[in-house]
């Protein structure tokens, strides 16, 4: 099935919005087996919103249509759904007294030009938004089906996975019990992973499992999309493929599904009623802040800008380390803060940057160390990349570290975004 997502607004258009729903969309679809052909972006002109649906009808078998259904006079798209369609505007009732009983439960009067999100085509099918005023609706233009969205995220989320994904996946035959099986990586690039999983898809010889990747650095989503007679035939497709992918990427994966580093991290800890402390350079505070719900766990996080006063921190005084920064002074602080806190754990990620100017191959050297009573492991790291991209290497790798000492594995096995 050739599908087509068309996103209006002159804020989209302009790039003062970034157009976040887009790549939501097209993620999701894509996770149950349905490709966008085409993106089309129009601002909030009738003539040219006219033009984008007379070709998306001509080329595309079903289309989504996200925002421009709200009451403002720049919302145009019932307006030219309905020229386009070659049909009248009509005031749909019911869901004028649904949007009017919306503004009365909040003991607000509903302002009359909320009465323009009723008005849909004559053929329209309506499409509940049981979270907002904007009524979505799906009609015939052409050779394609049309579904119109509002352009609030949250309204668009819930009603693109509730009612138009089942309606697509009804309209192109394909299997509607689909479930995707995630794993999450630190460290590993996707042509790497690429390589890696060679061949896993061959596993299940009928092509209903699907593998996929979405990159965030410094992180890897590895996606294994299934389809099947119900979950039971998923869960037998799977078994083999899943196996398989955990033998190849090994400890590089950090959680499935939706778990994420930090809440390993955190869990993993919570299990062994275990305490930590934090010090950490250049982050801003990054590796503590992204601990969630660590109140229980969390003893004391300490940031500084350079190593004489980290060293002050912890009360290193006269033993602080001098010279060049090496695994061994991140041990050092890493007992220190241990000592000085009764923590059981304390992580020090320690980063010694480049001089000059941003720029693609400016870098920093990371030593970190993770101390507990009577144990330190450390490891050294390079990295290049600019400022933002040390920092997010130096926050993720710090944490995932401290996941690979918590669950026995070695704390040093190399990444893809180090420099020897």
């Amino acid at each position: 099935m050739r599908l087509e997502i068309i996103c209006t607004g002159d804020e989209v258009l302009t790039g003062k919005t970034i157009n976040t729903n887009f790549s939501y969309m097209s993620q999701k679809l894509s996770d149950v087996g349905l490709a966008v052909r085409w993106e089309t972006t129009v601002g909030d002109d009738r003539e040219t919103l006219l033009q984008a649906f007379q070709l998306a009808s001509q080329r595309a078998d079903a289309v989504i249509v996200n925002g421009g259904l709200g009451p403002t006079i720049d919302d145009l798209s019932q307006e030219v759904a309905a020229q386009a369609a070659g049909v009248e505007l009509v005031l749909n009732d019911e869901w004028l007294v649904r949007m009017e009983d919306f503004f009365r439960r909040r003991s607000r009067t509903m302002p009359p030009n909320n009465k323009k999100q009723a008005l849909l085509p004559v053929t329209a099918e309506v499409i509940d938004n049981p979270i907002g005023t904007a009524c979505g609706f799906a009609l015939d233009i052409g050779r394609a089906r049309f579904f119109f969205t509002p352009g609030v995220p949250r309204e668009l989320r819930r009603m693109l996975e509730e009612q138009i994904i089942p309606r697509l996946l009804a309209k192109s035959g394909l299997q509607a019990i689909i479930h995707l099986k995630r794993f999450h990586s630190y460290g590993l690039g996707e042509s790497h992973v690429d390589t890696l999983l060679s061949g896993v898809e061959a596993l299940v010889s009928d092509g209903s499992v699907k593998l996929g990747f979405r990159a965030h650095y410094p992180q890897l989503e590895t996606k294994l999309t299934a389809r099947g007679a119900d979950m039971d035939d998923i869960r037998r497709k799977l078994e083999v493929v899943e196996l398989e992918v955990r033998k190849r990427l090994g400890n590089f994966i950090l959680g499935e599904d939706d778990q994420t580093l930090e809440g390993v991290v955190v869990a993993e800890l919570a299990g062994r009623q275990a305490t930590l402390s934090i010090v950490e350079m250049f982050t801003g505070g990054q590796i503590s802040a992204h601990l969630p719900g660590a109140e229980k766990i969390f003893r004391r996080g300490i940031v500084a800008r350079d190593l004489a006063e980290v060293c002050a921190a912890v009360n290193l005084g006269s033993d602080a380390p001098e010279g060049e920064l090496t695994p061994q002074t991140a041990e050092a602080v890493a007992q220190a803060v241990l000592r000085l806190t009764s923590s059981t754990h304390a992580l020090a990620v320690l980063i010694d940057l480049d001089q000059g100017a941003d720029r693609i191959e400016f870098g920093g050297t990371i030593c970190l160390a993770i101390a507990t009573a009577g144990k330190v492991e450390s490891r050294r790291s390079r990295i290049l990349g600019g400022r933002e991209w040390v920092r997010l290497g130096a926050v993720e790798l710090g944490l995932d570290c401290l996941r690979r000492y918590l669950q026995g594995l070695p704390v040093y096995e190399r990444t893809d975004f180090e420099k020897a």
